[in-house]
């Protein structure tokens, strides 16, 4: 378990690396994070131009929020088009590299650079220049946010 085992629960992803993608689209996951994602995971797009990155336990239990979503509802049925087309299994070679598809490296706009962070249950992979964007403006606001998201019974 990465992070301290059982106290966190499944999965804990924590941290910030930085690395690059090759010309062959293959990405260096860090050693941390590889025992906990397993031999196989999903790699797919996520919010905010950057991608989402899931052991298979916890897909798993992502597709089955989707497949109980009404299917007559169009925000259902987008998001789950744009979620679920995008996503791609994926395995480390013996460098612990991972090949990305061209389609995610275009929707992430993944260049060269690449941060990897870790959001608890998943990874996310930015291009460098849209996560120092992201969080140069969240930074600016992250009183504001915290102040909307917990009330005075949550200390952090």
């Amino acid at each position: 378990m990465v992070a301290g085992g059982e106290k966190w629960g499944i999965y804990m992803f924590l941290g910030e690396y930085h690395h690059s993608i090759d010309d062959k689209g293959r990405l260096i996951i860090p050693a941390k994070f590889r025992s906990e994602l397993g031999d196989k995971f999903i790699i797919t797009r996520g919010i905010e131009n950057c991608l989402f990155a899931y052991p298979e336990k916890r897909w798993e239990e992502i597709v089955h929020k989707l497949e109980s979503l009404p299917f007559t509802k169009k925000d259902a049925r987008n998001f789950t088009r744009f979620f679920l087309s995008g996503a791609t299994v994926a395995e480390f070679d013996k460098q612990g590299r991972v090949n990305i598809t061209s389609p995610l490296i275009n929707y992430a706009s993944i260049e060269k650079d690449c941060v990897i962070i870790g959001t608890g249950d998943r990874l996310e992979i930015w291009s460098e220049d849209a996560w120092n964007s992201f969080f140069d403006s969240a930074s600016i606001n992250m009183s504001d946010i915290a102040e909307n998201l917990f009330n005075e019974s949550v200390d952090l």
